[in-house]
């Protein structure tokens, strides 16, 4: 079955964004170094946006994931840099109970509960799904069915912001399987589920 992975740059403290929940990328306390480009590069190509994609002349097939989800918050993001749909290469999915229609023919809005779709889109063929990190509304709407967490952990603190999960109250157990130091000191995490005796998570 196909994997529902989280990939998301955070801070030590736990935090995918600043307390405006603007892009952070390239922040001082999300610096974007030559080091981070090239494991991107080398592991997860088809995450980086189609402008970024173009100018370093990437154009294959995706290694990881075929489709990209994301909450309304993450995706206007890239409205808002007048991208309309920043992964064309992609399936694109964002979940939205307020949004009726797609500003982009190639991007699908799902008004229905994020979960139910999520697990009927594991069951279907195809590679991992990556969710995006964003306004952290959705990772925590979708925190029973991700499978893996892979947190690009930079070594910074910055007190408030947007968290990796924005919910409720609800624990779930996930099991280190793998560690990178790159160059420039961010950490790359990566999480599997982990799987309780009785089949059941928490």
């Amino acid at each position: 079955m196909r994997k529902l992975v989280y990939y998301v740059a955070t801070t030590l403290d736990g935090f995918i964004a600043g307390p405006d929940g603007g892009d952070p990328s390239g922040q001082e306390y999300f610096p974007v170094t030559p080091d981070l480009v090239q494991f991107i590069i080398a592991n997860y190509p088809e995450t980086l946006p189609a402008p970024a994609r173009q100018a370093l002349g990437i154009d294959g097939p995706p290694l990881v994931f075929d489709t990209v989800v994301e909450g309304r918050s993450s995706y206007e993001i890239g409205l808002a840099g007048g991208l309309t749909n920043a992964y064309p290469h992609l399936r694109h999915i964002v979940f939205s109970r307020t949004m009726t229609t797609s500003p982009d023919p190639d991007v699908e809005v799902v008004g229905s509960d994020p979960a139910d779709f999520l697990r009927e889109l594991k069951s279907a063929p195809g590679k991992d799904i990556w969710l995006v990190g964003g306004g952290g509304k959705i990772a925590a709407a979708l925190l029973a069915e991700i499978d893996q967490l892979v947190l690009k952990q930079n070594p910074s603190v910055i007190g408030s912001g947007v968290p990796l999960f924005d919910g409720p109250f609800a624990p779930h157990h996930f099991q280190p399987v793998d560690e990178i130091l790159l160059d420039g000191d961010v950490r790359i995490l990566t999480y599997n589920r982990r799987v309780q005796e009785t089949g059941a998570d928490g």
